[in-house]
């Protein structure tokens, strides 16, 4: 799957997770209600204009997250920001739609097809003639033929971070003249299309040491409508400029210069005019939205100040002299008088910035859609609870994925449909909504689940002296103790961990309604994060826990916690802590409190963004965690990776590839397998979606939303913003001529939803 179209798939894949700030969309031709993959859930938008709107010259400042570490989209530390440039600089064989499908790229391509199925697959491309390299050597087999080499996986020399797909060819050869370039397979390969984009220079793929540090900071030769300035690693950016020869239309833009900018300081660059373009939070969306909004048709400033409060007027000054002389006129102590005709300047100055700050993000719009990429819940079933099947499901069931996907998207005026497949977003071939083989929401169901696991309500957590563990059997006395008696639990180790599903008590053994929660709270407020609160009702009164058969618990209502051999049911909930990574938190938090219902308590633990991935996912210390996949139209090479069965490795160690679940089964790997050797397309995504089904029903992840894209883009800036699926066309992107508009979706109907932080 590839944030996030977006990318080399052997990028997008390596760097596995999206937090914060990691697309969308017109219907497929030909689409019926009977079609499973449905419609993108939302257009793209990017102010669409024709060539002849935009002006010819300027410059675009686009703020990225990185300055790349290499040029060379098939290293491993290749990112987001070596995608951008690669899609500007590079050929590319097939490129995404508006649905995330792979089309011919007619500037490169005359036309690709598999023209021979026996005795081996064999695929002819052929060139659009016009096609050369920016030191005027035509684009032909030669650079095929380094390209495969280098990425065949043959050699090792090569410091590849995959070869999927170039290990299944055999040869490749000049056609019957220089345009066609004619490929073997040893075998079939259904996504054959994913290869060769991007394609580098054979002075880039060529040798080993070309391909390992030549094209890390600079690619001398390139073929697209733009070509690498400089890599400015001081100034933390990277110009592109226009290549003299491009055969294709010519770029509107004499530069785009990619400004490695943090997210929490984007706003700061857009009031002070440094940027043209950037991916922002939904705070910063609703500042310059609202400095988007009505104007002074006298003066062009918002009609409406920050929070929607009136815009002072000019007469701020005289109306401090006149209240600072009634006060002394009128015998009120002069310091007094004095210290509140300061504070109201400081109030007024506070306003006056705030305005100035609004005029100056007036001047731009956000551009918003959603991201080929979808949030999970992962689930670690390597050990612990989550090992059992029986707990991944209930947890999964427990969850309610529309809230979920309506906290995050409907304040952004964002369609909030939960994703229902691991491996395609709605509008893409593959995509059908798998989630059926999990079932649906249900409560009682997962309660029922983990009672079959062998976890049960209510109980002491330790043993104790004359006691029996939770799960143990009871006296018949226990048993019949009177309904409402409080249980005492066991206490948890102090260590400012928080514990959901666990309240404090007194050492008696009764409720703590007091200090305990409030202090809690007042801590949580302090620090700016949400934890659920809610109280468990004792043994023998928990909701619905042990009322008779067929009673309803009243909706909302926590359940006893769970325990097991003594031990509670408590998993490690692992977050990112960073500023951009708000809307993990809230989800988090939701899903805290829907766990928590039926009676599964939660450690929640915020760490570093830097070690969040590296230290936690990757290394399996964790038992839940929200990180993003991008989607691909390659799933069956590229989500392979992601759901194969992890197998033990020479040393002992068990090889996870991307699948950090570490949930996999055999019939799932035969079913990819499968699908990426059949030339058949339809039968290719019927075996995806069985593939998915399956996925779905071992609960080792659970596809929550597609994550949402938010764009600040300067109002007169065209065919640039949130691009959706569809790969951007940098030839076309530039500045409206004087009185020319672009084209957006219609607007959503506003939603009276406080907005969402961002994801």
């Amino acid at each position: 799957m590839s944030h996030v179209g977006v990318g080399p798939r052997a990028v997008m894949r390596s760097v596995a997770f999206l937090t914060a700030g990691v697309l969308a969309v017109p219907a497929l031709a030909g689409c019926t209600s009977e079609d499973p993959s449905g419609k993108p859930l939302a257009e793209q938008d990017v102010a669409a204009a024709g060539r002849a709107s935009v002006s010819d010259g300027g410059t675009l400042r686009w703020a990225v997250d990185s300055v790349p570490d290499t040029l060379n989209a098939f290293q491993s530390d290749a990112d987001a920001t070596t995608t951008r440039v690669a899609q500007a600089v590079l050929p590319s064989m097939f490129r995404m739609d508006e649905a995330g499908s792979p089309v011919r790229n007619p500037d490169y391509l005359e036309s690709a097809e598999v023209v021979d199925t026996e005795p081996k697959p064999v695929v002819v491309y052929k060139l659009n003639q016009q096609a050369v390299w920016s030191d005027g050597r035509e684009i032909g087999a030669a650079d095929f033929a380094a390209q495969w080499r280098a990425l065949s996986g043959k050699d090792s020399a090569y410091w590849t971070a995959r070869n999927a797909g170039y290990d299944r060819i055999e040869k490749i050869e000049r056609g019957a003249n220089d345009l066609e370039v004619k490929v073997t397979f040893s075998r079939p390969y259904a996504d054959w299309k994913a290869l060769f984009t991007p394609l580098y220079p054979k002075d880039v793929t060529g040798t080993p040491d070309a391909f390992n540090d030549g094209a890390r900071r600079a690619l001398k030769v390139s073929a697209g409508p733009f070509a690498v300035k400089k890599v400015d690693t001081k100034g933390d950016q990277v110009v592109l400029t226009g290549n003299p020869r491009w055969w294709g239309e010519p770029a509107k833009l004499d530069q785009i210069v990619l400004r490695a900018v943090p997210r929490d300081e984007r706003v700061s660059e857009l009031v002070a005019g440094e940027l043209d373009l950037a991916e922002i939070d939904p705070e910063t969306a609703d500042e310059v939205g609202l400095a988007a909004g009505p104007r002074d048709p006298a003066t062009g400033t918002p009609l409406m100040g920050p929070g929607g409060t009136p815009a002072a007027g000019p007469q701020g000054r005289s109306a401090a002299q006149a209240l600072r002389s009634w006060a002394i006129a009128n015998g009120s102590d002069e310091e007094a008088a004095e210290e509140e005709v300061l504070a109201r300047e400081k109030r007024r100055e506070a306003e006056a910035k705030a305005r100035r700050r609004q005029q100056a993000l007036s001047g731009f719009e956000v551009r918003k859609s959603l991201e080929p990429a979808y949030t999970q819940l992962a689930l670690n079933g390597a050990d612990g609870p989550l090992a059992d099947e029986r707990v991944r499901r209930a947890v999964a069931r427990a969850l309610d994925r529309e809230k979920l996907a309506e906290a995050v998207l409907k304040p952004l005026g964002l369609p909030a449909e939960p994703v229902g497949s691991h491996l395609a977003l709605s509008g893409q071939p593959a995509y059908a909504d798998g989630s059926g083989a999990l079932g649906e929401q249900n409560a009682k169901e997962a309660r029922a689940l983990l009672a079959d696991a062998g976890w049960v309500p209510g109980g002491p957590v330790k043993k104790k002296d004359g006691e029996e563990a939770a799960g143990a059997e009871k006296d018949k006395k226990d048993k019949e103790e009177k309904d409402g008696k409080d249980e005492k639990k066991s206490e948890g180790d102090d260590d400012g961990t928080y514990i959901v599903g666990e309240d404090n008590k007194n050492e008696g053994g009764d409720r703590n309604d007091g200090g305990g929660d409030d202090a809690k709270d007042g801590a949580d407020r302090e620090s700016g994060e949400k934890h659920s609160s809610g109280k468990n009702t004792a043994q023998g009164g928990a909701p619905g826990a042990y009322a008779p058969k067929g009673t309803a618990a009243p909706a909302g209502a926590a359940a006893a916690p769970l325990a097991k051999d003594g031990k509670a049911l408590t998993l490690r909930f692992v977050l990112p802590s960073g500023p951009g990574s708000e809307t993990l938190r809230t989800v988090a938090d939701r899903i805290t409190d829907m766990l928590k219902e039926i009676g599964i308590g939660t450690e929640v633990t915020k760490v570093p963004d830097e070690s969040y991935f590296k230290d936690h996912i990757a290394a399996g210390e964790y038992d839940l965690a929200l990180y993003s996949w991008p989607a691909s139209a390659f799933p069956a090479t590229d989500a392979r990776p992601i759901y194969a069965k992890p197998v033990p490795a020479a040393d002992g160690s068990l090889n996870v590839a991307q699948n950090y679940t570490r949930v996999g089964t055999d019939q799932v790997d035969q079913l990819f397998d499968r699908a990426m050797t059949t030339l058949d397309q339809k039968e290719a995504r019927g075996l995806l979606r069985k593939a998915d089904s399956r996925i779905w029903a071992a609960a080792g992840s659970v596809p929550l939303y597609q994550r949402p894209q938010l764009v600040a883009a300067r109002e007169n800036l065209a065919n640039a913003g949130a691009f959706g699926f569809e790969t951007p066309v940098y030839e076309d992107m530039g500045f409206l001529k004087k009185g020319a508009q672009g084209s957006r979706p219609s607007a959503p109907a506003p939603s009276s939803s406080p907005s969402s932080p961002s994801s």
